[in-house]
């Protein structure tokens, strides 16, 4: 079975929910005959024509607004945001609008809007997707983790980015889909053939252990399993778990895991202050820190604004290696 790459697994997404549903539509910039600026939807324009892959003008509030209508009319329209970063000028509309309006009309309608959000950068390498700088290279998911009424997804590898879009685009409520911009041309996996959906609220185990659980999210997965890989020639044995979905956490699954290993190491690459492995952190000390061997440890984004190109602001294997060895020597 051939591979295919990260962005090649959410333009099949996007294809095959088109197929099967005449009201989902793609919206955004440059999504039309141009395929999108890194190329996810590539080849829509042209099978299922401008009604259902709308171009739009440099307007994040208005089309995103727009979408957001749509889905209360009975549409499902999937967002694209060139990048992740430039979601603050539709802030408004998602926080007051798609968030709540489920609630405010008592249950009586339903936002069944995706969108789209490349975040992040090639924590693995260099070139074009290493760093784009302070204004293109954010990962901002805590902020809508802490919006009541969304759903937060950060599909890890090709697989689950095919499987978690479909899933998304069928669910009824809001769901902002985190897409790791630097693995779109660096990841690659065989996909599953025919129907592939993956549950949102599923953790999975991406390797077993029982020394150290490494919670990791997006890119630094696949640093978490090279550290996991590496250490395994000394007899550490690394549980590498990916929550796969943040809104609705899998707590069941994350705090199993931290039982069984008693030590915790949490990755990701937004900064420390705020981001969401602390409310990961959080939960498994309420569930389960008489059974921890050492106190949590994070790797995370340093609290500063992302720099150009490949630099030491984010997490890499060094410093999550040196997190497991902390954890293993402090019990």
């Amino acid at each position: 079975m051939s591979k295919s790459l990260y962005v090649q697994a959410i333009n099949r997404a996007l294809h095959e929910e088109m197929d099967r549903d005449p009201d989902v539509l793609c919206i955004g910039e440059d999504i039309g005959p141009m395929g999108g600026l890194f190329g996810a939807t590539r080849g829509l324009h042209e099978r299922f024509g401008a009604e259902r892959v709308i171009d739009t003008p440099i307007s994040e509030a208005g089309y995103t607004g727009a979408a957001i209508g749509m889905a209360m009319e009975g549409l499902r329209p999937v967002v694209e945001i060139q990048f992740a970063d430039f979601v603050t000028v539709a802030f408004d509309q998602l926080n007051t609008v798609a968030a709540k309006m489920h609630f405010l009309l008592s249950g009586l309608a339903k936002v069944p809007l995706v969108v789209r959000l490349p975040y992040g950068v090639n924590l693995a390498g260099e070139g074009y997707m290493s760093g784009h700088g302070p204004h293109h290279s954010q990962s901002p998911e805590a902020w809508f983790c802490h919006m009541a009424g969304m759903k937060v997804v950060m599909p890890s590898g090709p697989a689950d980015a095919l499987g978690l879009l479909k899933a998304a685009i069928r669910d009824n409520s809001p769901v902002m889909f985190f897409e790791q911009k630097g693995l779109y041309e660096t990841a690659s996996e065989a996909l599953p053939e025919g129907e592939h959906v993956v549950p949102i609220g599923k953790a999975a185990v991406v390797c077993e252990g029982s020394d150290v659980t490494v919670i990791a999210t997006g890119a630094t997965v696949g640093l978490a399993r090279a550290v996991a890989e590496r250490l395994r020639a000394e007899g550490v044995s690394l549980e590498v778990v990916d929550p796969r979905t943040l809104v609705p956490l899998d707590t069941e699954a994350l705090v199993a895991s931290a039982i069984k290993t008693g030590r915790v190491v949490i990755t990701h690459e937004a900064p420390s202050t705020g981001g969401f492995g602390g409310e990961i952190a959080a939960r498994i000390a309420e569930q389960a820190f008489g059974r921890l061997h050492a106190p949590i440890r994070r790797v995370c984004g340093l609290d500063m604004p992302v720099p150009d190109g490949k630099n030491n602001a984010l997490p890499n294997e060094e410093r999550i290696e040196a997190a497991v060895r902390n954890v293993l020597e402090s019990g």
